[in-house]
């Protein structure tokens, strides 16, 4: 291996120094997508999108012009709440809880596609004699219909359908007349206008009067039978009231009659609440009593007063004899007659006639004052007594009256259970009366809550586009439907394509495209068969690795690609002639010793080669090739080993690079196998300058692309770059013009 030195080296090459790993690109805001990246999506897909474009609208076109006309007539209808014609201050199940409208208004709109009031709409129509419904005119066949026609007929020769069944017609309709019923409700349409309590009802027909006669019958007889609905479920409901008012007037004149023979024979009067006299008297004897005992008590401490009173004179201590107005008179007058007798008693003596008046005077008012106080003392006696006696009297009296309360209460359980019945069947009474009253109130009322608010006029033109109209609606959705397939399309390929995917997706620098070359799978620099662009392309190549790789050195660049048949060997032949055409002197190696194949772009021999070298078996001069260019020398990979990761992975190989990198080349060019086949390349990626990894365009996944510069990243090389290959310019000039300026390839190309 030492054989290398021997070549000449050009005057200041060093080797190059191993650097860090780069770091991946990140998107800048130049990355950014423009409209027209959009927009080349169409034209790379244009002849699918035109085809789409073309068959929607044929179709259309030809549906429109052979499909009968159909008109459609629209009325308005205001369907409110049921509560909405509660009358103010009438009480009723209605209006006095909450209740979800949704049910209620989802029910309306099945009775206007109902059969009852279709039924009704058929015979005011007299839908039989209408030519449209009875058969009498054939109804045209639109391509539509011939189509799924043919589409039925052939899915029914490989699976025969299911029995259909027609639905069985009611027991009160004909069978003519359940087809006419199932035939018009096929034509209304029932839509709710949202955010409010209208609904629009449409009707579809080929005659424009007709339609608008039919939508407006119908909601004629839906306001009609909504009404009718009402008033005779109001009716029913005053037929049952009715029945129950007499019943339960009759239970209620029952009951209370049970009640008064119940009291006349039990003589209990006062078991009605508002002829309850035995509780009353109760009450009121019991009051008395009190108020008796209260008194007695009294009139018992004045006479204990009394009956410690041993003589007259100490009776005046008692408060009931001193306050007595008679006794107070007779205590003055005494006293008036001893003040007389004290001054006569200082003239005369005992014997005087005037004193001897004065004493007799005197001696009668104090008998007088005895006699009263004696009285006064009598009668607190006699009110003692008096209040003793009214004492037992009112309690003899409440024991009776009580005996006559427990009586009356054995007699009023019966009595209460009676009563309650009575009570329960007058409010029962009530209630019906009541609402019998409300329901007549509001049947006489005639209230509707559903009410047309716009009957239908005459359709102006059908509702099927015709004309300009259905040339507009074609053209419309054939473009929507292409461009809808044309995105779908590009949505769904998750391959390679632009230099926006590697660097948006793959997170990878992007070096440059190489264009495909039609009828030549392998093209070589400087051959016939290669066009101008395809040799610019690689001249572009040759000057973004220069400008990354620098001029000074040895630069070792590796070659490798995420799957076979990506075009990685052609690639890496072409960039080793595109730098020797440029005056460097290039190595090119061959490390694929499983499947080599640089070899036979060059016309080259591969009998001998690297894995000689590396299995000691060869020397490098003895291995290395001359090329048609003169700067460009090959080193194949010879015979495959057994073993070639390990050889890769030995200090041969290592040494060997380090020799190339101390020899007279410029450039090493390695061709490696694919990452995601073996792990050749990932063992190679640490040793040399930087790794050129080659993606096919709109060939390989991008998931399958980022795994395996995962997978070389995972080796921490210095420096990877991208080149998206095959790109076909011709068939996809449009989608690829900003990147690869294809409007001057003619200009140049002349020029040359």
């Amino acid at each position: 291996m030492s054989a290398v030195h021997d070549l000449p080296r050009p005057r200041g090459q060093a080797a190059a120094a191993p650097g860090p790993a780069a770091p991946r690109p990140t998107s800048s805001a130049n990355d950014q997508e423009h409209l027209l990246d959009r927009l080349s999506v169409l034209a790379r897909y244009r002849r699918i999108a035109f085809a789409i474009f073309a068959l929607t609208a044929g179709s259309i076109v030809l549906q429109g012009y052979s499909k009968v006309a159909m008109y459609q007539a629209q009325a308005r209808l205001l369907i409110e709440d049921e509560r909405s014609t509660a009358m103010p201050g009438i009480t009723s199940s209605e209006n006095t809880y909450w209740q979800d409208p949704e049910p209620y208004y989802n029910t309306q709109y099945r009775i206007l596609r109902g059969r009852d009031l279709t039924r009704r709409v058929v015979k005011r129509l007299n839908l039989a004699s209408v030519p449209e419904f009875n058969g009498s005119v054939a109804e045209p066949l639109s391509l539509g219909q011939f189509v799924r026609q043919i589409g039925r007929k052939a899915i029914g020769l490989v699976k025969p359908p299911p029995p259909v069944t027609a639905e069985p017609p009611r027991p009160d309709e004909t069978a003519d007349e359940s087809a006419l019923v199932g035939a018009f409700v096929g034509r209304v349409q029932v839509a709710p206008v949202v955010g409010s309590r209208l609904v629009d009802v449409y009707f579809q027909s080929t005659q424009p009067q007709f339609a608008t006669d039919a939508v407006n019958a119908l909601v004629d007889e839906y306001v009609t039978q909504n009404l009718e609905v009402k008033l005779q479920s109001t009716q029913n409901m005053l037929d049952w009231l009715g029945k129950e008012l007499a019943d339960q007037q009759r239970k209620v004149e029952d009951s209370e009659r049970g009640l008064a023979e119940y009291r006349d024979k039990q003589n209990a009067m006062s078991l009605d609440d508002k002829n309850n006299i035995v509780l009353a008297r109760l009450t009121a004897l019991n009051d008395a009593l009190l108020k008796a005992r209260t008194t007695r008590i009294e009139k018992d401490a004045v006479y204990s007063q009394v009956k410690a009173v041993t003589d007259l004179s100490a009776a005046e201590s008692i408060p009931v004899v001193a306050q007595n107005a008679q006794i107070q008179t007779l205590k003055l007058r005494l006293a008036d007659l001893q003040r007389q007798k004290a001054q006569l008693g200082e003239r005369y003596g005992d014997r005087h006639p005037e004193i001897v008046k004065v004493n007799a005077s005197l001696a009668d008012a104090q008998r007088q004052l005895d006699l009263e106080t004696n009285k006064a003392l009598q009668s607190v006696k006699n009110e003692y007594e008096r209040a003793a006696l009214e004492e037992r009297t009112l309690s003899s009296n409440l024991d009776d009256a009580k005996a006559d309360v427990q009586d009356l209460s054995r007699k009023s359980v019966a009595y209460n259970v009676m009563e309650r019945e009575a009570r329960s069947n007058r409010t029962v009474y009530e209630a019906l009366l009541q609402r019998e009253k409300e329901l007549r109130v509001s049947s006489n009322s005639r209230s509707n809550n559903v009410r047309v608010i716009d009957h239908a006029e005459v359709p102006g033109g059908p509702i099927s586009p015709a004309g300009r109209n259905a040339w507009l609606m074609a053209i419309l959705v054939g473009l929507a439907a292409a461009i809808s397939v044309a995105y779908g399309l590009d949505y769904m390929n998750d391959t390679v394509k632009t230099p926006e995917d590697v660097t948006k997706h793959l997170k990878t620098t992007f070096l440059g495209l190489v264009p495909a070359v039609r009828g030549n799978e392998d093209p070589i620099l400087g051959s016939s068969q290669s066009p101008h662009e395809f040799g610019e392309a690689f001249r572009s190549l040759r000057t973004t690795l220069n400008a990354r790789y620098g001029n000074s050195g040895t630069k070792t660049m590796l070659v490798t690609s995420a799957q076979p048949l990506e075009g990685k060997t052609t690639t890496a032949c072409n960039i080793a002639l595109a730098l020797a055409y440029g005056g460097a002197r290039v190595l090119l190696v061959d490390a694929d010793m499983r499947r080599p194949g640089l070899h036979r772009p060059l016309r080259l021999t591969n009998e001998r080669g690297l894995s000689q070298v590396l299995s000691g078996q060869a020397r490098v001069r003895d291995v290395l090739q001359r090329t048609v260019e003169p700067n460009l020398l090959a080193m194949t990979a010879g015979q495959p080993p057994p073993n070639p990761s390990e050889l890769l992975a030995s200090e041969r190989m290592k040494t060997l690079l380090t020799n190339f990198l101390h020899g007279p080349f410029d450039w090493i060019v390695i061709d490696t196998p694919p990452v995601l086949a073996v792990t050749d390349s990932v063992v190679l990626a640490p040793l040399v300058a930087g790794v050129t990894f080659v993606v096919g365009a709109e060939m390989t996944r991008r998931r399958l692309a980022l795994r395996a510069i995962d997978t070389i990243q995972s080796s921490q090389p210095k420096q990877i770059g991208v080149v998206l290959n095959r790109v076909d310019l011709a068939r996809n000039k449009y989608y690829y013009s900003r990147y690869h300026g294809q409007q001057y390839k003619n200009y140049y190309a002349e020029a040359v």
